[in-house]
């Protein structure tokens, strides 16, 4: 059994954009249909479910702010730098900047992976905080610690 196809006009109304964006999105090869791109006058186009998702995130930093340029830029590097679907990255959005986050890292897709910044779990300390205090048989609130300090 065959993957489940999207004509355009449907992954158009289902993703919320319009037709004629879909259609310059393929042309320009943003996003090109994987199931059935179109061969001549009167074919039709067939997104799949990932196509879909990834219109989403487009869509998603559009309405961001950011700009259609700085969107392909980040789409290329994310086709030639993620092993995984693009869609299951997970991006951080800050003003005009798109970056990846790559397990404790986060890594600036505009400037083509330039510029990595360091990500510092603080979650991650408190919990070491925690197992710690518990080792030295101390309680663990916020009290107990504002009163140590």
């Amino acid at each position: 059994m065959g993957e489940v196809g999207y004509s355009g006009t449907k992954a158009a109304s289902i993703v919320g954009i319009s037709y004629r964006q879909l259609d310059y999105w393929a042309r320009t090869n943003l996003v090109r249909p994987s199931l059935t791109d179109a061969s001549g006058s009167g074919s039709r186009r067939q997104y799949s479910y990932r196509d879909l998702l990834e219109l989403r995130v487009i869509k998603s930093l559009l309405d961001a702010g950011i700009k259609l340029e700085s969107v392909r830029t980040a789409f290329e590097y994310l086709r030639q730098h993620v092993d995984t679907d693009i869609a299951s990255a997970h991006l951080v959005i800050s003003g005009s900047d798109v970056l990846l986050c790559d397990g404790d890292t986060l890594i600036d897709v505009m400037r083509r992976g330039q510029g990595v910044l360091n990500v510092l779990a603080i979650g991650g300390l408190k919990i070491d905080l925690d197992q710690q205090l518990v080792q030295l048989g101390k309680p663990v609130t916020p009290t107990a610690t504002a009163e140590a300090v």
